[in-house]
């Protein structure tokens, strides 16, 4: 059985060896977020002690492609497949009457720095934030339920304001201000990587529960429960839920905060969320994601993989792979490897990638022979295939990520495919070199 549970899959890895403990006490401003970002978010950390709090608080738990598998009983090659049949075939949640999350309730007048760690991450950020909190919300027929995650600026006493760019999200939250009335929302914090990978999921594209989705990752139902004070379910296994209510026509600004990209983001007008109740496991531990780092990229370039490969395999049927690097901030480059037949495959699958992902900026198209997730070889193959005049072409002005810096110069971006196949019936002059026979170093040592 996998691991539903944090602190079940902590147990694992750390009897593993696969776990930095960290004893030493650490300070939420800035010190924390420098000792997860020592590893760039791709290893496992715990901290047992938070200054100023009797809590711990996990972080790096989904930034590795091996660990994330790990974590769902897989290997890294089958991540992709599975999570296209997880979203083919979810498996539906649970509800139960009570649950571990709801073993401690706080209402009444509260104010959330007293409760648990809310770090501050870099040196010009706006103040602390929450980043690893996983949102829940229903549609307006209150019959679809959907996850995200949203980074939440905490503003004083019981309130933060949210960043939500999602359409549906804020299409939802424009209805409930339009007849004046505020949006119910759950906030999940302390849960494993298959609910993080799930919530990255387009609801735009699938329409589907992620938190379904999460349990076909994890090969089982997942038990949730009704929240205490907003007609919403949360995971029962959580370590801890905020709820609360978005309010309609309040503002609060918002940013800089130091973003995805790595550079620091505007400072915007953003809605207020009010909490009314927060629930937490005995012993609670929470979550942080440090922001830029893989921990954040990886879920959202798995997703996108598995929407790339479906939608190029369309156009181009012999595709092979396809990678989102985590050096192109996991959605602006892609490497597309395909079997080669026919000519022009190669800048075909490149024009199906940029149709299928309005993010994407540059996309490199390779033979079955190149290795997409090892950058040497991908940098090979343009280096001994391209000749730039016949195999790269751009499409100028195209819409891209409001996200990425360069962007906003002009609105637009521009588009690159980089055709790194070699022709058809010149295999010989593009043989690689091999050695007949493999050998063990220990051996010879």
């Amino acid at each position: 059985m996998n691991p539903v549970t944090m602190r079940a899959l902590l147990d694992r890895w750390e009897s593993r060896g696969l776990v930095h403990r960290v004893k030493k006490e650490v300070d939420p401003l800035y010190e924390l977020g420098a000792v997860i970002n020592t590893k760039h978010g791709r290893q496992p950390f715990l901290f047992e002690r938070i200054k100023g709090y009797q809590t711990s608080m996990a972080a790096g738990l989904g930034g590795d492609r091996e660990l994330m598998a790990d974590s769902m009983g897989i290997s890294s090659s089958e991540l992709i497949p599975k999570l296209i049949e997880s979203i083919v075939n979810p498996i539906p949640t649970t509800l139960r009457q009570t649950g571990p999350v709801q073993e401690n309730l706080v209402t009444g007048e509260f104010d959330l720095a007293d409760l648990f760690p809310i770090p501050t991450y870099h040196a010009e950020d706006s103040g602390a934030y929450y980043v690893a909190g996983i949102l829940v919300v229903k549609d307006l027929s209150g019959k679809k339920r959907y996850t995200s995650i949203r980074r939440m600026q905490y503003l004083g006493g019981n309130r933060t304001n949210i960043l939500i760019t999602s359409p549906e999200l804020m299409e939802q939250y424009a209805h409930y201000e339009s007849i004046g009335e505020p949006m119910e929302v759950a906030v999940m914090f302390g849960v494993v990587p298959a609910v993080v990978l799930s919530s990255q999921i387009s609801t735009h594209l699938y329409h589907t529960d992620k938190l379904d989705v999460a349990g076909a990752l994890l090969g089982q139902s997942l038990d949730v429960v009704q929240c205490k004070t907003v007609d919403l379910e949360v995971l029962a296994d959580a370590e801890i839920v905020l709820e609360g209510k978005m309010l309609p026509y309040e503002r609060e600004l918002e940013g800089p905060f130091g973003e995805l990209a790595g550079y620091y983001g505007t400072r915007t007008p953003q809605p207020i969320v009010e909490f009314s109740a927060v629930t937490y496991r005995n012993n609670a531990i929470s979550q942080t994601i440090f922001p830029s780092s893989y921990e954040e990229r990886l879920p959202m370039a798995l997703v996108r993989e598995a929407t790339l490969l479906s939608t190029v395999r369309q156009v181009v049927p012999f595709i092979k792979a396809v990678h989102i690097p985590m050096g192109g901030v996991a959605r602006y480059h892609a490497v597309i490897q395909i079997e080669k037949k026919h000519e022009g495959d190669g800048k075909q699958a490149a024009l199906a990638a940029f149709a299928s992902d309005k993010d994407l900026k540059h996309v490199v198209v390779v033979n079955d022979d190149v290795d997409i997730f090892d950058s040497d070889d991908v940098e090979w193959a343009i280096a001994t295939r391209v000749q730039a005049g016949d195999d790269i072409f751009i499409v100028q002005g195209a819409k891209g990520s409001p996200l990425e810096s360069s962007h906003h110069l002009k609105g637009v971006s521009d588009k690159m495919g980089i055709d790194a196949t070699y022709p058809l019936g010149k295999e010989e002059l593009f043989k690689r070199t091999s050695i007949p026979i493999e050998v063990n170093l220990e051996d010879y040592l």
